[in-house]
């Protein structure tokens, strides 16, 4: 599967193999479990976050990640929210540090 992520303007495609979907299942129970505990995003506290803002957040770890070069957690960040939303064609990270406009495009 392809996501394309769009970070200042420049997008670029990111493959995420099935095995990678199928093997990170239990990585992302552990993920949603820790958001459903609640979570900053920006300055608001969101104590039960949805499906867009549980996006939003693995794109905010996936810039992260990028910036660090950690391509272990772009996988996972990038599986996570194909996993999360299918159909989503692009995922645009605001950079700006408010994780709540980083927008996400449906087919």
């Amino acid at each position: 599967m392809i996501l394309k992520v769009t970070i200042d303007e420049k997008t670029f495609p990111l493959e995420v193999e099935d095995e990678m979907m199928l093997n990170a299942q239990d990585a992302f129970q552990k993920m949603d479990a820790d958001m459903n505990q609640g979570w900053q995003m920006s300055r608001m506290w969101v104590d039960y976050p949805n499906d867009v803002q549980r996006c939003q957040i693995a794109a905010d770890k996936m810039l992260t990640a990028i910036q660090h070069e950690n391509t272990a957690t772009v996988g996972l960040m990038s599986a996570y929210i194909l996993n999360k939303m299918p159909g989503i064609q692009v995922i645009d990270i605001d950079t700006t540090g408010d994780i709540t406009l980083t927008e996400i495009v449906m087919s």
